[in-house]
């Protein structure tokens, strides 16, 4: 539909980016590209928005709302494992999470909605944000800082995600919670060292931290209610010096995953609480930091209305998923939500010949979406935003 006349340049700006991906805050080529591209299309363009963020203002023909429509650029460090002809050629540096996808997808919108520009009433901003992999602090608290929702006022923002759970021309739509809180948390026990052999001479911070980490499991089965989304993970242990001694301090990190505000907010003391009390327990001391992350994004029922219908009108009810429960990823688009109304999609991009459980995940080593996909993004976006500006 919109997407067809752009759809090789599209796949083109895909390619060079991914293979020259950037990590959160060194943007500069990518935000470069995507500047160009818009300068080139007649837009007003303001660069270094938020770091290397980059905004392009397209006003339309007639007076009326303004609308955002915003991609991350940032990539991950990983080493690539596709064998992609286009495959990073920086080392240990990848787009894993499908924000090269969400860029060029953007700036085909960019292209499909500056041809019709004479028809469009009100405003469209195109935001090209860095660092949304830079948790806890974002690049979109950083835009809106300098201002990205101002001058003209962005009335409602949309967004979109590649997601491999859906197949290729599929397009979930999901209102309310959508994503979830991204806490960290970093926990020191603390004990007394010994020799392996009399291990009652000693307190053992090994097995303390052991015992914390199965106690923080607790709070999510018996302190949260089974109908709300929860998640403590602790994904690093360090500690220990040797095979035969009684180790006195073991670091642990982890996450914590919300989608209820209340319940991000109660966290911290369950947790403290939990961990203090088993290490103490053991005759172990214990220091616990929690840090807020992104919130949870909560997509608006009005635009997600808009978002359903949009995509019925081009692509028909088959394409359209409703979404039954949210997912516990972050995602810092959250911040935009909570200053105006926003919602992302989900965009499928798997092939359909391939089963879900055989299609690599986001944030990893060989991931790749379809490239098919593309079109439903631009085609997406250009007709959410334009019966967004259209509406009473």
């Amino acid at each position: 539909m919109y997407a067809e006349k752009f759809l090789s340049q599209v796949i083109s700006w895909r390619r060079e980016i991914h293979s020259h991906p950037e990590l959160s805050q060194h943007e500069e080529k990518t935000a470069a590209l995507a500047a160009n591209v818009l300068e080139g299309l007649g837009l007003e363009v303001s660069r270094n928005v938020g770091g290397f963020g980059v905004v392009g203002l397209l006003r339309g023909n007639e007076p009326g709302k303004t609308v955002g429509l915003r991609a991350d650029m940032d990539a991950l460090p990983l080493n690539e494992e596709t064998g992609l002809d286009y495959a990073s050629k920086t080392p240990g540096v990848m787009h894993a999470c499908g924000h090269d996808t969400h860029t060029a997808i953007l700036l085909g919108a960019a292209c499909a909605l500056s041809e019709i520009r004479e028809k469009i009433r009100g405003n469209v901003k195109f935001i090209f944000q860095p660092a949304e992999e830079m948790n806890p602090i974002g690049g979109a608290p950083g835009m809106i800082r300098d201002g990205v929702l101002e001058n003209p006022n962005v009335d409602g923002i949309f967004s979109l995600h590649v997601w491999p759970v859906f197949e290729t021309g599929k397009i979930a739509i999901r209102s309310g919670s959508c994503m979830a809180a991204s806490d960290r948390i970093y926990i020191t026990v603390n004990g007394k060292t010994a020799h392996g052999s009399r291990p009652d001479q000693g307190n053992d911070a090994v097995v303390a931290a052991a015992n914390v980490i199965t106690g923080l499991q607790s709070i999510i089965s018996r302190r949260i209610s089974p109908l709300d989304p929860a998640v403590i993970t602790i994904a690093t242990i360090h500690g220990g010096y040797r095979y035969n001694v009684i180790a006195d301090c073991v670091k642990l990190e982890g996450t914590v995953r919300t989608v209820n505000p209340e319940t991000q907010a109660i966290m911290p003391e369950l947790i403290t609480k939990t961990a203090k009390g088993i290490a103490e327990s053991l005759g172990c001391s214990c220091d616990v930091e929690y840090v807020k992350g992104y919130p949870p994004l909560t997509n608006d029922s009005k635009l997600a209305g808009i978002a359903v219908e949009a995509v019925r009108k081009i692509y028909g009810e088959e394409s359209v998923i409703i979404a039954d429960q949210p997912e516990l990823g972050g995602e810092d688009f959250a911040f935009f939500a909570r200053e105006r109304p926003a919602f992302m999609a989900w965009l499928g991009c798997r092939p359909s010949n391939i089963p879900a459980d055989d299609f690599p995940k986001l944030h990893n080593k060989t991931f790749c979406p379809d490239e098919n996909c593309f079109a439903y993004g631009i085609d997406y976006l250009v007709q959410s935003a334009l019966d967004f500006l259209n509406a009473e």
